[in-house]
């Protein structure tokens, strides 16, 4: 009675495995067989792992990234040219000059009231 109850129990579990093994055997069943696939790919296997070991050996070897000076972004021009500012870069050098400009006349202007006293 004791395994009885215990079918019981896993009836529709052993049902529902029954019934997904007979759904699953005709799609597996006319496959090709592991070795198959890879005797037949294994050009493109051997490539990938060549291409793989490539990237690896040039990431070694090569030099690190130099830091850029202040607060450039990489890429941040070819942003502002799909965003049709292409110019923006250049009009903040400009203004910088220019503010740059304006602080040494003052400095001067400056040290000639000083040198008038």
């Amino acid at each position: 009675m004791d395994v009885r109850k215990k079918f019981e129990r896993v009836k529709f579990h052993l049902i529902f495995a029954v019934a997904v093994t007979l759904l699953l055997a005709p799609i597996f069943y006319p496959s090709p067989s592991l070795l198959n696939v890879i005797s037949y790919f294994w050009p493109l296997f051997l490539s990938t792992a060549l291409f793989l070991a490539a990237v690896f050996v040039f990431g070694r070897i090569s030099p690190p990234p130099s830091d850029t000076s202040g607060d450039f972004k990489a890429g941040e021009d070819l942003i502002d040219y799909v965003a049709g500012k292409p110019f923006v870069a250049e009009m903040e050098e400009e203004a910088k000059a220019e503010a740059e400009a304006e602080a040494e006349t003052e400095t001067v202007a400056e040290a000639n009231d000083l040198k008038s006293l």
